[in-house]
């Protein structure tokens, strides 16, 4: 080695691991992408002696926390988790010798395969005590110290349907209530309620807790106006995420609309049947093939049985999966998966057809697979359903919040426009 030269150190090389018995005194942090779904998922967790707590920090702090380790061009939502991870822990508000950070992974060919990496070289620089992990089902870290049981896994199933559940019936509901934080304290309560039906075997229930968590928010007294639908696609974290999308949702309520968010479940669809795909297209047929095969016929048999009870309760149901494949054959091949893929033209086109005709696009900055795949087939989804009025929206750390949201505004002035034309016309 020459002089001065620092040896090359592979991220998989010399880093702390999160080793099995440091769940007992060990906090682990994750990032803040779905609220109310990770509260339930982290409770399931805690019941596994696990000690997580989802971050909520955020601002430009926690963006220039992330930009000194993340380039602007590499990914916005690896930026993102980055800066939330780094501000927290210096914040003071944690022990790093007895802390672990956590980031979820598809294993897809898409730039969040690469957040361990970055993430390890973010720690290494800053925090080189503190683990990171991997959860994940793709086989992308095989050693991260975290236990996950077929048990387990199931719980995280219906976890997310009902969090999928609580969040569609927030957003239907929210923007008619006649008494402000009517909805907020439901979706509080129904949280509550739901975490502790997964102490027991109560949580597979189905029916009986989607009839609970319906009839509740039927409870809330409502206004009978009509108001501007406007559905959300896109990269799953800037899709979601409220430090992700500069809080789009609550910018769509407060310009009195609708938002209408497709079902996380609907992603973890994507990614099982993308598996089956590459069997069927490719022939990437792997002992692994059968246990994707009966988990997605296991998980769609569920979204059919929580759709008939939606619709048994006088609420439109959530996006049928096997739609949403045929709509996306209509416009591009299931073969296209990279990043989100096919997903974003076949949500589009499903919100299109079901009377939700404005759309945002959610993207990051130079994130190929949903340029493509979002914006780029945009054209095809208006061809399908002429009255969709979709705009693609930047998000990005250079990228100005009024500028976001003035683009949104001239969105929602074609659908305005376009909702009193339909009113005159009868």
């Amino acid at each position: 080695m020459k002089k001065n030269e620092r040896p090359s150190v592979s991220f998989r090389d010399d880093y702390p691991l999160f080793r099995p018995e440091m769940k007992r005194d060990h906090i682990i942090l994750a990032p803040d992408m779905l609220p109310w779904h990770f509260d339930l998922l982290t409770y399931l967790l805690s019941q596994e002696g696990y000690h997580v707590e989802i971050l909520h920090n955020e601002g430009r702090r926690v963006i220039d926390e992330g930009l000194k380790h993340v380039h602007n061009d590499t990914c916005y939502p690896a930026l993102c988790v980055i800066g939330q991870y780094l501000d927290a822990l210096k914040s003071g508000k944690y022990d790093v010798d007895k802390t672990a950070v956590l980031i979820t992974q598809t294993g897809g060919g898409c730039r969040a395969s690469n957040y361990l990496p970055l993430i390890r070289k973010a720690m290494r620089a800053e925090f080189p005590n503190v683990p990171v992990i991997s959860l994940n089902f793709s086989g992308l870290e095989k050693n991260s110290g975290l236990s996950m049981g077929i048990k387990l896994i199931a719980k995280f199933g219906y976890a997310i349907f009902y969090g999928d559940l609580i969040m569609t019936c927030f957003n239907r509901t929210k923007p008619y209530e006649v008494r402000e934080g009517d909805c907020a304290k439901v979706r509080s309560a129904l949280t509550e309620e739901i975490k502790h039906v997964f102490d027991g075997r109560g949580y597979k229930r189905l029916t009986k807790i989607a009839s609970r968590i319906l009839e509740a928010f039927a409870a809330v007294p409502v206004t009978g106006e009509k108001k501007v639908k406007v559905g959300i696609v896109g990269e799953i974290y800037v899709k979601y995420s409220p430090l992700g999308n500069s809080h789009l949702e609550d910018f769509l309520l407060s310009e009195g609309c609708e938002p209408v968010v497709p079902a996380l479940m609907d992603f973890i669809l994507y990614c099982i049947v993308n598996n089956l795909n590459d069997a069927k297209l490719y022939g990437r047929r792997g002992i692994s093939t059968p246990i994707f095969r009966f988990a997605y016929h296991w998980l769609y048999k569920k979204q059919k049985k929580l759709s008939a009870c939606m619709e048994a309760h006088g609420f439109e149901p959530m996006h049928d999966f096997e739609e949403l494949r045929r709509l996306a054959d209509e416009v591009i091949s299931q073969g296209v998966k990279m990043g989100e893929g096919w997903l974003i033209p076949a949500e589009m086109a499903a919100l299109a057809q079901s009377g939700t005709e404005n759309i945002v696009c959610a993207q990051p900055f130079g994130c190929l697979p949903n340029h493509i795949a979002g914006k780029g087939a945009a054209r095809r989804v208006k061809q399908l359903c002429p009255n969709a009025n979709i705009v693609a929206v930047d998000f990005d750390p250079s990228a100005s919040r009024v500028n976001q949201e003035n683009r949104i505004k001239l969105m929602l002035a074609t659908a305005r426009e376009n909702m009193a034309e339909k009113k005159k016309e009868g």
